[in-house]
């Protein structure tokens, strides 16, 4: 029944954990790397224009609604003007107001945005388009068209592609040319096409969007078709009749509305400028977890002062030394003194080094099994004992630390940052163990916990592992669940397989 416990508890630590993780990973999306950036791109639309005697009231569409974006931050920059975002019947208007200005004025809206695929973030009830009004010759043209589209198409895509394809035929029927006698733009064009569509009764609507680039001082708007099929709003190519979106477009506003209206001002300019720049992912999660109303963030370790975190960078790293050790020890079967003094002594050696860690370690190991010995001839009592020996280590440090910093060997002052009790601990019962078991097994021991130190130390000190570990701290109930079910485990050691080589070559 014990055992049944283990599985089940490990089973649902490893379940909690690894859920945890993909969420934060997958849908917030945390970094799985250090120092991982993730582009992000800057929309400056700039109004200029002339002030008129009376009060200025400014309306700007912008985004609302953008399929494979997120929008990280907002904001405008103006000078004495009240400022608004307001939603309004086409998606959303940012407006500026003020009562009396005069002379040149320039009113600046910003949008920082970042390219999110998971983002679907599209409009699924549109209203149904009224019949529009069209004047005969027109009327008979359009009619005409939609009846013999619809005969060579099967549904909402297929026609919007067989329509598109043949207004851009270099050689189109009469019935075109008349249509888009007008449309002598690329919005006009679009517009053309949706008046077709909405007459044969499917809903459709100019959109303008930007296409982000690397860096773009003026940017024209590239217009493109959106068309509903019942179901969903579906992007067309009105060039080619593809259904596709370009890639990184930015669907800026939708209909037929003006982009800019300014009362109370004139000669109206409007310009739009793109920069892409590098932001830390870990910002950019901290956002998205905000959109998503995540309390994940608030109570992640990235919320703690800087020093704290520093702080815990260390410490979650001693359960992955833990499991170094079950793993050396109940499996592979290497023999150590204590248990968790190799850990200890691992992250020690994340200030003095490896190389020289073991050395200073074993240095200071020696000389104070060697002053322990010579403690043995006054019998004292452990205790009493034990504090001589603390009182040494301490002696001997601060004489390695002078003597190395007079042989020009600063490495050596690190010695200060063993552990000095688990010094004194280890010294004690290797020293044990030489009385009780002989020199060889003491050794043995030692050079054992020295080898599990180090393979904690090079676990311990990966990049990789700690940011990992520090952005996923979850991650620990895995290792807990490991460290579970290794302690069920009953079988062999490795080390232990050459005591029954002979059985096997019989």
């Amino acid at each position: 029944m014990t055992r049944r416990y283990v599985y089940i508890i490990s089973a649902l630590l490893a379940g909690i954990s690894l859920a945890t993780f993909i969420y934060k990973w997958q849908v917030l999306g945390f970094p799985v790397t250090r120092d991982q950036q993730q582009p992000v791109w800057t929309i400056e639309t700039s109004i200029r224009f002339e002030a008129g005697p009376g009060s200025i009231k400014v309306n700007l569409q912008i985004p609302t609604l953008t399929p494979g974006f997120r929008t990280l931050r907002e904001f405008n920059v103006s000078k004495g003007y009240g400022f608004s975002l307001n939603y309004v019947s086409g998606g959303r208007e940012a407006q500026w107001a003020v009562r009396r200005t005069g002379g040149r004025q320039t009113l600046y809206y910003r949008r920082v945005v970042y390219e999110d695929p998971a983002s679907e973030q599209i409009d699924t009830t549109p209203p149904f388009p009224p019949p529009p009004v069209i004047n005969e010759p027109l009327r008979t043209a359009v009619e005409v068209i939609v009846a013999d589209v619809r005969d060579r198409s099967a549904d909402t895509a297929s026609f919007t592609t067989e329509l598109l394809r043949r207004f851009n035929d270099p050689s189109p029927g009469s019935n075109i040319e008349l249509l888009l006698a007008d449309a002598n733009t690329s919005a006009r064009f679009v517009e053309t096409a949706t008046i077709v569509l909405a007459a044969a009764r499917i809903p459709a609507r100019l959109i303008r969007g930007v296409i982000l680039q690397d860096q773009q001082r003026r940017v024209d708007l590239t217009p493109w078709l959106e068309v509903h099929d019942g179901d969903r709003w579906r992007y067309f190519n009105p060039n080619t009749g593809a259904e596709e979106l370009p890639d990184r477009y930015l669907i800026w506003w939708r209909g037929n509305q003006p982009l800019v209206r300014v009362e109370g001002g004139s000669n109206v300019e409007v310009n739009f400028a793109v920069q892409k720049n590098f932001l830390d992912s870990m910002s950019i999660a901290e956002r998205r977890a905000q959109v998503e109303g995540s309390l994940l963030v608030d109570f992640s370790l990235f919320s703690l002062p800087i020093q704290t975190q520093a702080v815990y960078s260390v410490l979650l790293m001693i359960p992955i030394g833990a499991l170094i050790m079950v793993v050396m020890r109940n499996i592979i079967g290497i023999d150590a003194f204590g248990t968790f003094m190799p850990v200890l002594i691992a992250l020690s050696f994340r200030e003095t080094r490896l190389l020289w860690g073991i050395v200073l370690f074993t240095l200071l190991v020696t000389l104070g099994l060697s002053i322990r010995f010579l403690l043995e001839r006054l019998r004292l009592l452990l205790v009493p004992r034990l504090g001589a020996v603390l009182i040494v280590v301490v002696i001997l440090m601060l004489v390695i630390s002078v003597v190395s910093h007079k042989l020009g060997l600063e490495t050596g002052l690190s010695v200060a940052l063993f552990p000095m009790v688990i010094i004194v601990m280890t010294i004690e019962r290797m020293s044990v163990v030489w009385e009780e078991r002989g020199a060889g097994d003491a050794i043995r021991a030692g050079l054992g916990s020295l080898l599990v130190a180090a393979v904690a130390y090079l676990a311990m000190g990966m990049d990789w592992l700690e940011h990992l570990i520090f952005a996923f701290p979850e991650l620990l109930l895995f290792v807990l669940a490991v460290v579970l079910l290794l302690g069920r485990y009953t079988g062999y050691r490795l080390t232990e397989l050459r005591r029954f080589r002979p059985i096997v070559g019989d």
